[in-house]
């Protein structure tokens, strides 16, 4: 399970397990999945040394009967990246109607995979609400491993100025160790804002 804030590198993280593993990624949309025995079906039949990627899980099933209304409640609250979650809870809601995959189908499907053959697939969970999901889905066992995608510290900040900046160390490092601390940042907002700009952009 990775959990954290949009921009965190949930999906980079994906990308660096199956470039480590030289596994294939498969990214499995449950709303476009038929009904359980399909998706259980498909999660057996894959080759192994796969990856399947179940993005934003709390937003492909109703996990807790507490969604529609979280929504309701946060509406008038949500800042532009919340929007865009939003509006791509929206579409796949409507492809709800017409899927019939469950929770326990899920759970069934997992449980099936896991005795089948545990060491050639992996399953990726992804979520911007940890506190959303169903108990009996993250349990030990399930999800073996919770990372947490924070937003960026000193520390990844540094990591980044090395890599777009092609520096080590500056003037002004101790006044920014104290801004990110203070300040929710992705990581991904900082490095859009690292990035050399052309004169062209900056026009």
């Amino acid at each position: 399970l990775l959990f954290g804030p949009p921009g965190t590198g949930k999906s980079t993280m994906i990308s660096a397990m199956a470039n480590f593993l030289d596994y294939d990624v498969y990214d499995l949309e449950l709303t476009t999945v038929k009904d359980n025995s399909e998706l259980k079906k498909l999660m057996l039949e894959t080759k192994g040394k796969s990856i399947f990627v179940i993005e934003d899980i709390d937003c492909s099933l109703n996990l807790t009967g507490q969604r529609k209304k979280k929504e309701e409640d946060d509406e008038d609250e949500v800042d532009e990246q919340e929007k865009k979650e939003a509006e791509k809870k929206l579409m796949r809601e409507r492809g709800e109607k017409e899927s019939k995959v469950t929770l326990s189908g899920l759970l069934n499907a997992i449980d099936g995979l896991w005795s089948a053959c545990s060491g050639e697939k992996i399953i990726v969970f992804t979520t911007n609400f940890v506190d959303n999901l169903d108990p009996a889905l993250i349990r030990r066992g399930r999800m073996d491993n919770h990372i947490e995608m924070s937003y960026c510290r000193f520390k990844a900040f540094k990591v980044l100025a090395k890599n777009y900046l092609e520096i080590e160390s500056h003037d002004l490092y101790g006044e920014i160790e104290r801004l990110v601390e203070e300040t929710n940042m992705s990581p991904a907002d900082v490095a859009e804002n690292l990035m050399p700009k052309s004169d062209e952009e900056d026009a």
